[in-house]
């Protein structure tokens, strides 16, 4: 593979499936200064809104400052900053730990956008992140937070404190019913909030002790959770594998019989060691055309599909880099990638993956374990995309700023009205000495894909 703009169409497979070849450089990233330089890792808490706008979270580690939210409007690149979570919740004089994450994807309804907060301080015990024990003169972490921002008046509603007090891991909402599901961290509560009537229920740890939990007792939790928006079931994984549904008929949460994710090609896993997502899946989301779940396993990079009526789990592609799938690696992000969205085309799959660095022709390795989420080793960042329709695969190429550097940390991905992608990373400061997390670009990458 060379560095010179090139597609190359090969025919394989009875399906004829389409499998296009692009190359390692040429997509242009931008960035854009929040003039927030706390900033840290993000994940999720990006949307491309129906007014345009693009809303997006910047998380913090801090023990004194919040995670901040902000809008970007595509037009005039203008950043407009929206609020500061810890104050939304109204814990701004609490001298508590503070809100300083959102781990959530954002979701819209009837002009306004609902997400929740997680913390972002942290005490680090035997090489895991566990809940931030406070320092002197600051009260505990109060508990992760359901939110709803008015995108008109800019107006904040706090509606609920997740169960348990902690943070607010995973989130999805049933649109037509208005109900709220979430998982939270680090213990793994299921939990339902309704809005009509201002209720919310715990049912109960997910998996074990989730990852809180010590020895065989220790099990990652499922960050993305499926809605099918026709019957209300909803469904989340776990890293042993199994799919369970929750029916808000009769709020029965089942394991699903008929199949699983302990598929041979994710890889083998043991479910109680930290520093990986197991047989859960990375993310996901429902595609009404098919009237099924598009999903991928974050650390093999395998899209698949999930059959909420048959039960059933089919392999449809590999979608991680070309030199990722040339070397059979694994990406070097111990989770793998949260950066797997639609587009607004209805049958394009996006995903922001990683590719193996080489020099002197091998490959420049990481460590080869870790006992949290995080990256083992240095990579490269590319953009994927996959027809649904039509089964075709690109590697559109690696992302580089103009200085050659490229995004770190990258965990983030919407869709632009404007065809724009936008995500959040590492990126450069000023001086150059260090890095902190931004909003970042690429304009207009990717050509339609229809035949």
């Amino acid at each position: 593979m060379t560095d010179n703009p090139q597609k190359d169409k090969l025919q394989v497979g009875k399906d004829h499936r389409k499998i296009v070849q692009a190359t390692e450089g040429g997509l242009r990233a931008i960035y854009f200064d929040s003039s927030f330089s706390l900033s840290h890792d993000t994940y999720n808490g990006i949307y491309a809104a129906s007014n345009g706008l693009i809303y997006y979270v910047l998380c913090s580690e801090s023990v004194d400052v919040g995670g901040k939210m902000y809008s970007f409007d595509p037009e005039n690149k203008e950043i407009k900053f929206c609020g500061d979570l810890t104050e939304a919740c109204g814990e701004k004089d609490k001298k508590a730990i503070p809100q300083g994450k959102s781990h959530v994807n954002f979701v819209e309804l009837d002009g306004k956008l609902y997400f929740g907060t997680h913390i972002g301080y942290y005490t680090m015990i035997e090489g895991r992140d566990r809940m931030g024990v406070p320092p002197e003169g600051y009260k505990p972490y109060p508990g992760g937070h359901i939110l709803s921002y008015d995108m008109e008046t800019g107006e904040f509603r706090d509606l609920a404190i997740v169960p348990e007090k902690e943070g607010l891991l995973t989130m999805n909402m049933d649109i037509k019913r208005k109900l709220i599901y979430g998982i939270t961290w680090p213990t793994g509560h299921f939990f339902k909030y309704d809005l009509h009537k201002n209720e919310m229920k715990d049912f109960g740890r997910v998996s074990e002790d989730g990852e809180d939990g010590v020895g065989e007792k220790y099990r990652t939790l499922c960050r993305s959770i499926a809605i099918d928006p026709e019957s209300g079931m909803v469904y989340y994984s776990t890293s042993d594998g199994i799919i369970f549904q929750f029916n808000p008929e009769n709020e029965e949460l089942t394991a699903i019989e008929e199949d699983n994710l302990r598929k041979d090609y994710f890889g083998q896993y043991d479910p109680a060691s930290p520093g990986h997502m197991g047989y859960n899946w990375r993310q996901i989301f429902y595609y009404d055309p098919h009237e099924i779940f598009y999903g991928v396993h974050g650390n093999s990079g395998y899209l698949f599909s999930f059959d909420p009526v048959k039960k059933k789990i089919e392999i449809v592609e590999r979608i991680t880099s070309q030199r990722s799938k040339q070397s059979g690696m694994f990406d070097q992000f111990s989770y793998g990638y949260l950066g797997f969205a639609l587009g607004h085309d209805q049958r394009t799959v996006y995903y922001l993956t990683g590719s193996p660095i080489f020099e002197n022709g091998k490959i420049v390795a990481g460590k080869s374990s870790t006992a949290k989420g995080e990256a083992k080793g240095l990579e490269k960042l590319h953009l994927i995309t996959y027809d649904l329709l039509a089964g075709k695969y690109c590697d559109r190429g690696g992302i580089y700023f103009d200085d050659g550097s490229f995004p770190l940390y990258v965990n983030s991905i919407a869709i632009g009205h404007d065809g724009n992608i936008y995500f959040l990373g590492r990126v450069p400061t000023e001086n150059r000495d260090s890095v902190k997390t931004d909003l970042i670009c690429i304009r207009n990458p990717v050509e339609s894909l229809a035949e």
